[in-house]
């Protein structure tokens, strides 16, 4: 009897060597197992989320073929200045535009910034503004097969379907007028688009003076968007008030988000939204954030606000500015689509985002201009005159 307990009971320990093949619900699994287990749904979790950005961004680049990127600020003609030598048809590691990355990127427009570095004034700021512009021509002129100067909103649609990137002049500083609408003038013919209403007596931190109230109504004569990214509270409020052709903010985000100073209160988006003028917002870490998702957050705020047909994108590449992750260069528009297409973003407001709302402002721009130079010549007016 002793003998068969003995047996029984090395039996039992034998058997609790055995693991069965399903353990039951109310036992945990062994440590071992679970680890092994959890590191499975963590692959395929990994796997299946990397499958959805690979889908998303292939959407992303079918969506950008049809629906290209008009960006509305590059720093790139002052970097430029700085090289010896340069190809950006071929590729120039130096900065971070070329032709190959802005094809990479879907960009069809870019606005090339004639902005100064700060104590630049009077006749020199107007010289070194004359020298940039004269630079960006030459620039051009050298990379035919990749570049077209482009005036007007036709003129842009042109040079995408030639397969070139259009090169949109502005925006430059409103120093570099001189105060004098004669040079306005001048600058206009010789392609300037956008000017900044800052850095200058007539448009400073008070607002416009009746002097800078007369340079607004010139450049609406003449097809010129003003440019607000940066300026006083009091120079926004009369613009906006003022303007008769739509404004702009090319570097501009949404302040409740990211208190920069540049970007803008929700007060300001909402009357930016009546007005039907454009905010682009940067894609910098120091004014978005520091990841795609946070300039994504920046848009959606913008939209909610002003509404989708004012909001658009401003690389600000090349302006020397630190720019969020997985959007180093121009060659990375697809990766912001892809993470606004994943949030559920429709193509209309895309398409508006990318290309359509720069379109509507430089028309409007212009049936501004043409209509206002059948009422109005050219304006004489002296800044002594009026200011003085």
């Amino acid at each position: 009897m002793a003998d068969l307990q003995d047996e029984l009971h090395t039996t039992a320990e034998v058997g609790e060597l055995d693991r069965p093949t399903v353990w039951p619900e109310s036992e945990p699994l062994p440590l071992d197992t679970t680890e092994t287990i959890l590191e499975a749904d963590a692959v395929l979790e990994a796997g299946a989320l990397l499958e959805a950005g690979a889908e998303s961004l292939e959407r992303a680049h079918a969506f950008l073929a049809g629906h290209p990127v008009a960006d509305g600020y590059s720093g790139l003609p002052w970097a430029l200045r700085h090289l010896p030598w340069f190809d950006l048809e071929l590729g120039e590691s130096a900065v971070d535009t070329d032709v190959p990355r802005m094809r990479e990127g879907h960009v069809g427009a870019l606005f090339w910034s004639l902005h100064l570095p700060e104590g630049l004034a009077g006749d020199r700021a107007v010289g070194a503004t004359l020298e940039q512009l004269d630079l960006v021509q030459t620039v051009v002129q050298a990379h035919p097969e990749g570049l077209r100067m482009a005036h007007t909103a036709a003129e842009i649609t042109d040079a995408h379907h030639c397969g070139r990137v259009a090169v949109v002049l502005g925006p430059a500083g409103a120093s570099a007028l001189g105060d004098s609408l004669g040079i306005l003038r001048n600058l206009h013919a010789l392609g300037l688009r956008v000017l900044t209403l800052s850095g200058t007596t007539w448009a400073s931190g008070t607002g416009l003076t009746r002097f800078g109230e007369e340079v607004l109504r010139e450049m609406n004569r003449l097809g010129v968007l003003a440019d607000l990214s940066g300026t006083s509270e009091a120079t926004i409020s009369r613009a906006l008030a003022a303007s008769k052709a739509p404004v702009l903010f090319t570097r501009s985000a949404a302040r409740a988000l990211r208190p920069h100073p540049a970007n803008l209160p929700d007060d300001v988006l909402t009357e930016l939204g009546t007005a039907k003028g454009l905010c682009l917002v940067p894609l910098t870490a120091e004014q978005t954030g520091p990841s795609v998702r946070d300039v994504a957050d920046h848009l959606e705020h913008v939209r909610a606000l002003a509404g989708a047909e004012c909001v658009g994108l401003s690389g600000t590449y090349d302006s020397g500015a630190a720019h969020p992750q997985d959007l180093a260069d121009a060659s990375c528009y697809p990766h912001l689509i892809a993470e606004l297409l994943t949030r559920g973003w429709t193509e209309t407001d895309l398409a508006l985002l990318t290309w359509g709302n720069v379109q509507r402002v430089l028309r409007s721009a212009d049936f501004t201009a043409r209509a206002a130079q059948q009422r109005r010549e050219p304006s004489s007016a002296k800044i002594a005159e009026l200011d003085g």
